[in-house]
Formats: structure tokens, sequence, C-alpha cells
């Protein structure tokens, strides 16, 4: 008699992360973030965001804010996020987030917010004019609470982004202890390879959306003549040897990890095939390669710009998923620290 095999299917891990509308999206958000979220939706149980309420910690155009949310959304699709794979919403859509993250800033210490290294980048040309505000202040507080209401396993996040999940880790470990297990602990996922990509014009700084100039990144929607005009003009090193050394060639080794994560090959591959060829083909080269691939996105992305509503729908769709995963976290949490709740 033949024994049947038991097969145990084990349960989905869960992942969370989310992009703030502000600004250009870039190749570093790309392939920092948004290529690793269509990836993990088809091994993992997905739920991603699109932070507004984190947006409005610095002043924003109101016209500009709408408008970049559903840019951003738009982008989620247009990139392969799936809403059948992936719960999509925006933050402010769900008021748990906001809730859970005054009932976090009850138990955090200011100290700890103050050496957040975002906290300290963002005054510190700024603090003399505008002052401190409370907003940008308290953000790991509500980045913490985005995060904790969905229980995730793992948070896709870029290196620069580490330091406000351990503070997730720090806060969630001490409610906790006082209050009873609630929260499970997340670890940072982070894609070593693609983990940072620096500025064409800086390669000591982050590639940024909001960077003075706009030759600082590749914006995913710029056009073929603006990627190969900014690649061209991008910074190099002395010499004209194309080899990786981030502290000996900074500048080209950025530019290889951008050629290595566009064209999948590996390092020494790209290397291999530009020995004894100068920058100025490398470049030709890799603003040719963004050229490509990027055009099929930029063409799904201006498709569902023109269908508004259709995005919005998804949008309306993930928020109502979205709701009561949240609201559950949030009730076990308020029970927990005490709060009467009307049933």
């Amino acid at each position: 008699m033949q024994r049947g095999i038991l097969k145990i299917i084990m349960p989905k891990q869960r992942v969370f992360s989310g992009i703030q509308p502000s600004g250009n999206l870039h190749i570093g958000n790309y392939l920092g973030a948004i290529r690793q979220f269509v990836d993990l939706q088809k091994t993992h149980e997905a739920i991603y965001c699109i932070v507004d309420e984190h947006a409005i910690t610095v002043p924003q155009n109101p016209k500009e804010l709408s408008e970049n949310t559903l840019s951003t959304a738009t982008m989620y699709l247009a990139a392969g996020l799936d809403p059948k794979k992936s719960i999509i919403f925006v933050q402010s859509h769900v008021p748990a987030h906001t809730e859970l993250g005054w009932i976090l800033n009850t138990i955090t210490p200011m100290g700890e917010l103050e050496r957040m290294t975002q906290f300290k980048e963002k005054t510190k040309n700024g603090k003399k004019k505008t002052g401190i505000l409370a907003g940008l202040f308290n953000y790991p507080t509500l980045m913490a609470a985005d995060i904790l209401l969905y229980k995730p396993n793992l948070v896709p996040v870029g290196e620069d982004q580490v330091q406000h999940v351990e503070f997730t880790r720090m806060i969630a470990n001490k409610f906790n202890r006082s209050y009873g297990n609630t929260f499970i602990i997340p670890q940072p996922l982070i894609q070593k390879e693609v983990a940072r990509i620096m500025g064409l014009d800086d390669p000591a700084k982050k590639m940024s959306k909001s960077a003075p100039s706009p030759n600082n990144y590749i914006a995913l929607l710029d056009s073929p003549e603006k990627i190969q005009r900014k690649i061209k003009i991008a910074v190099t090193d002395s010499g004209k040897e194309v080899r990786f050394d981030k502290v000996k060639k900074p500048a080209i080794s950025n530019l290889i990890t951008i050629y290595s994560a566009f064209s999948g090959l590996s390092i020494s591959d790209i290397e291999k095939r530009y020995h004894k060829k100068g920058y100025r083909e490398f470049k030709e080269e890799l603003g040719e390669l963004l050229v490509e691939k990027l055009e099929p996105l930029q063409k799904k992305y201006h498709d569902l710009s023109r269908k508004k509503e259709h995005v919005l729908a998804i949008l309306r769709d993930g928020a109502g998923r979205a709701r009561p995963i949240a609201q559950k976290t949030l009730h076990d949490a308020k029970t927990k620290i005490g709060l009467v709740e009307l049933k």
C-alpha cells in the first residue's frame, strides 16, 4: 500500500513598503525600490503604499502633491505592480496610520528622534530660516506605524532607510514589552548590489529627486535626448579606464553599477567588454541602454495616465483591502494601552 505524501504549504511572508509622492521618480527609485517591489509580489504577500502624509512633513504645493500622488500610483502600475497580486493604496486613505503614529509618539524618547539621520540632514540648512516642524521631527514614528500596522516580516528599503526600520524594531519591542505581544518585529530587506545609486553630478551623494540640479538623476520619464545628454555630461574620474573601484573611481563605478542593473551583466563582464575602451564609448552605450530599457515603462505610464478613473479605482480597492488589516492591529494596540473602544 502506497503511503500518501503530506504536503505542508507554508504561508507566504508579508512585505510592506512605500514611496513618497514628491518630485520626479528616477532610476535610483526604480532600481532600489520599485523593481524589487514587482519581484517580491510574485513570492510574497505584498502591500505597497504611497506615503503622502510623509510628503507633507515639508511644505508642498497642494496641486502638485495631488498630481504627484496619482503619478506615483501610475508609475507603480506601469512598472509592473499588479493589483491582483499586491495591495496598492495611498497612506492618507487609511486613517489608522496617523492614529497608531500618535500612540507610538507617546512612548518615543525625543533623543531617539533627534539622532535620526534624515532629520539632521533636512534641518541642517533650513533650521534658522523656518524652524523645525513637528511633523518632520516625528516622521519616524509615523513610518513605524505604517510598517507595524500590517505586521510584515520584511520591509524592502534603500540603505538610507535602514535606520528607520531599526527605529521601528526598537519601538515595536518597547511596546510589546510594556503591553504584551502586539507587533511583529520586521527585518529590513536591501538589494545590496543596487542599494544606493549615486548622483550623476556628484558620486559622493545619493541620487535624489529633490536635488538642486536635474542633472543629478535620470528621471523615469526623461526623454531619450535628456537621458543621453545627462549620461554624456555625468561626472567621471581621472583617467579613461572603465574599471570598478568605489574608492579610487567612484563616478565611473556608479555608472557601471547602473549599467549592470539594467543590462543584467556582471560588473566583471562590463569591465571586460570595455577593456581598452574609454569613457566616451561606455557612456554612449549606457545612454542607449537606458533609453531602450525605459521605453516600455514610459509607454505604459503614458497609456495609464489617460485612464485616471482606472488608477483611482485601483487605489480605492487597495485602501478597502488595507483598512481591515490596519484596523485590526490598531484595535489590538488601543485595547492593550487602555483606550475604550465602542463596539
